[in-house]
């Protein structure tokens, strides 16, 4: 049974695998960084796996990599296994809906694997190949937030304008904005509290400059010239960026290491001291952290359609015309032939007509006809059923090999997330051993996030630019 397909005959239950996978590997990533973890790791291989960086050893950074790369290495084996596959009639579908068992099994070889590989190999990975993904992955994630939140605002006027006797998505359109721009306002004021104290110069810039775009992209939205080009603009789309950005930016000054204890009282605690709050606050971080990537890592991937993949060809369909004698022909395709016989019974089957045969001579009994009947009719219903849970017979619902490339770059994200952004040397402070590990906790990971805010407005505003100073190209709008 772990060696079988196991198709799950569902394009959302494979995502939801994928997702579980990437999840469980961001997770041990993460606790490959923690003191209890890589202190148990190295008593295990009897000091082979030291966690200090002398030597070239440095394994308590460079072992996220190490598993990271493993996912990569994955994802890329069945990226280029699967290219090329349209639906779930190819063999090869088999090995994307399926096969979990052996799938699993191939990721614990390559993270094992992965510990062989020397140090020089990863440092080159995560100064450089690592470093590279994750910013391709962060760059597609803002696009796909602009465009989910133009999503989010049709969808919610679609259903209100084809309900007119409800007013239940008014109501849910109205109160997601209102609570979004809630959010962001309840932030900026915590941010304004907590992180921008005197002397905090840095913090303040970077929320009073949040609170500006905020204001600006929120005019833009309303504004009677955008209006114009674009009547479904409004204050849904500004609202989630505005949230979205305003999170970041507090992402930012959370992690923040400069200015003293007064800019950043997350981590102001006493050297020693152990804060249970403190602890579970890391680790619910670290969890929602993973389950977010995993959520806008699956998201990405099944938007490939749109960004690499092509329409389906639409099949001819053969239509009644009038011949002017009162009969009707069908109109069809030169490229498409007319089916007009149906398949034939099952009864005209060799092997049907070699059971007849064999019951007409007295070799088997007639009760074998009715069992061959009986199973035919099983098979057809099993087939039937097996169809009717499969969503993708006809077409995908997503590339599958742009699927693998989108996860790939998720991965690299993750280790670059866990490592700082660090540029990996062999030497570190050993008093670093000893301090929790923070997700995304360096000068480094701040600017990213914060240029990560400062970009998202800019596709945002552009998107609702565009249709005003080029209004040809979004014509139908």
């Amino acid at each position: 049974m772990f060696f079988k397909s196991c198709n799950c005959n569902s394009s959302i239950a494979t995502r939801v695998g994928f997702a579980i996978i990437f999840c469980l590997n961001s997770m041990l990533a993460w606790l490959m960084r923690t003191p209890l973890v890589y202190k148990k790791l190295e008593e295990w291989s009897k000091g082979y796996l030291s966690m200090d960086c002398e030597g070239g050893k440095c394994y308590g950074v460079l072992a996220v990599h190490r598993i990271c790369f493993a996912l990569c290495l994955l994802h890329t084996i069945l990226s280029l296994i699967l290219i090329g596959v349209k639906d779930t009639k190819s063999k090869r579908a088999a090995i994307q809906n399926g096969f979990w068992g052996p799938k699993v099994l191939l990721w614990l070889i390559l993270v094992a694997i992965s510990f062989f590989i020397p140090n020089g190999f990863f440092m080159f990975w995560g100064n450089y190949v690592s470093l590279l993904g994750a910013t391709l992955f962060i760059i597609l994630g803002l696009i796909l937030l602009i465009d989910f939140a133009h999503s989010w605002s049709e969808m919610c006027l679609e259903n209100w304008e084809n309900s007119p006797s409800s007013n239940l998505w008014q109501w849910v359109l109205i109160g997601s904005t209102a609570a979004l721009y809630a959010a962001a306002i309840t932030l900026t004021g915590i941010m304004y509290g907590f992180f921008a104290k005197d002397g905090c110069t840095l913090n303040q810039f970077f929320i009073s400059f949040n609170l500006a775009l905020s204001i600006v992209i929120t005019i833009m939205a309303i504004h009677p010239a955008v209006q114009e080009a674009n009547p479904r603009s409004g204050l849904a789309q500004s609202g989630m960026v505005a949230a979205y950005c305003t999170y970041l930016i507090m992402s930012a000054v959370g992690n923040n290491t400069s200015g003293g204890p007064q800019c950043n009282p997350i981590h102001n605690r006493a050297p020693g001291s152990v804060d249970t709050t403190h602890r579970s606050t890391i680790v619910l971080g670290a969890v929602f952290t993973f389950l977010a990537i995993a959520y806008s890592t699956s998201r990405a991937a099944t938007q490939s359609r749109a960004l690499v993949g092509k329409k389906a060809k639409k099949a001819a369909i053969a239509l009644p015309v009038n011949n002017g004698d009162g009969d009707s022909l069908f109109e069809t395709s030169s490229r498409v032939g007319l089916v007009t016989t149906q398949p034939g019974p099952k009864k005209d089957t060799p092997r049907y007509q070699a059971l007849l045969a064999a019951v007409e001579a007295g070799a088997i009994p007639a009760s074998a006809l009715y069992e061959e009947d009986n199973e035919q009719d099983s098979d057809d219903e099993q087939e039937i059923a097996g169809e009717e849970r499969d969503d993708e017979r006809s077409g995908t619902k997503y590339n599958y090999s742009w699927f693998h490339v989108i996860f790939v770059m998720g991965a690299m994200y993750v280790g670059e997330l866990l490592t700082d952004w660090h540029v990996i040397h062999t030497s570190s402070p050993t008093s670093d051993l000893e301090q929790d590990v923070y997700i995304g906790r360096s000068a480094v990971a701040m600017w990213m996030r914060v240029v990560s805010s400062w970009v998202c407005i800019v596709l945002y505003g552009w998107s609702l630019i565009a249709p005003v100073v080029l209004p040809d190209r979004f014509g139908d709008l």
